[in-house]
């Protein structure tokens, strides 16, 4: 069983066990905080499990929404029009970046997917990103959706995206907060606590460490959402889909929407999520 000597982001040396922790072989490092999995997984362990990895091919007309919010954020750091999702899964997020006049580019691992995308007219490529097939310093914006935690080489991972993107070019990067209230409720039985799925859990702390020694510069990280799907799901109280039409989560996304009064309160609790440090989704901006 191949294992971590030196932490993945810091180098240090100094590691500790995460105690309830076991299954998925999470240690601490004792000098920036990162938490991730001592053990390596095996090429055979990650074929094995992607395998029958699936694919959810939901999309949710608030998700649109929030693409194009985001979106409208992108919008001062366009100058090279070209704009990367790594992983981009069905090619959703470019596909609404592209009716908007992005030149749009994507990696994915799953062939099945890389296929769709092809057929949406999206510059795609099959694997994990390669510097090397694009221009130094070609994109205005790289994003990274729910992608980082799955990987246990973050520092190359950046290394990579600060040579494609241009000196004043932004990394939109969303992840799991470890931070988060449901893991502190819900410990090790928190689904996002998977073996070999996730092998790196950040919080607003140890996300800044990474972007900052790989030489970018935070322009804003929010943490924000609680999610009654994944806590009914993680205590063994439900079977529904994390994302679908029908979960709890997407329910109470149509309910708040549509009520002004409760899109306000919506935005207050995520202001203290926040502030706290404790909401389940982890968001980070950061500046080349």
């Amino acid at each position: 069983m191949k294992q971590h000597i030196n932490c993945i982001i810091c180098n240090s040396d100094k590691l500790t066990a995460l105690q309830g922790y076991e299954k998925a072989h999470l240690c601490k490092c004792n000098s920036c905080d990162l938490v991730f999995s001592k053990v390596i997984p095996t090429s055979e362990e990650l074929g094995k499990y992607y395998k029958n990895y699936g694919i959810n091919n939901y999309l949710s007309p608030l998700t649109i929404k929030r693409y194009n919010e985001l979106l409208d954020q992108f919008e001062p750091f366009r100058k090279t029009n070209k704009i990367l999702d790594i992983g981009c899964g069905l090619g959703y997020f470019l596909l609404e970046a592209k009716s908007r006049g992005w030149e749009v580019y994507g990696t994915e691992l799953s062939s099945e997917s890389v296929n769709i995308c092809i057929q949406k007219e999206i510059n795609i490529e099959n694997g994990t990103l390669k510097p090397e097939n694009y221009e130094n310093e070609m994109f205005d914006i790289i994003t990274s959706f729910e992608v980082i935690e799955h990987i246990n080489n973050p520092r190359s991972e950046l290394q990579n995206c600060y040579n494609i993107l241009r000196k004043g070019g932004l990394v939109y990067i969303t992840t799991p907060n470890f931070n988060s209230l449901l893991r502190y409720r819900l410990k090790a039985a928190y689904n996002i606590i998977t073996y070999p799925e996730h092998l790196t859990y950040y919080t607003p702390k140890t996300l800044k460490k990474l972007f900052e020694l790989s030489g970018f510069k935070k322009s804003k990280i929010i943490t924000t959402g609680i999610s009654l799907t994944r806590f009914r799901i993680s205590s063994g109280r439900s079977n529904q889909k994390i994302i679908s039409a029908k979960s709890d989560d997407e329910k109470i996304r149509n309910l708040v929407d549509n009520k002004w009064y409760l899109h306000l309160t919506k935005n207050i609790i995520n202001k203290l999520l926040t502030y706290l440090g404790l909401g389940d989704s982890l968001k980070g901006w950061f500046v080349k």
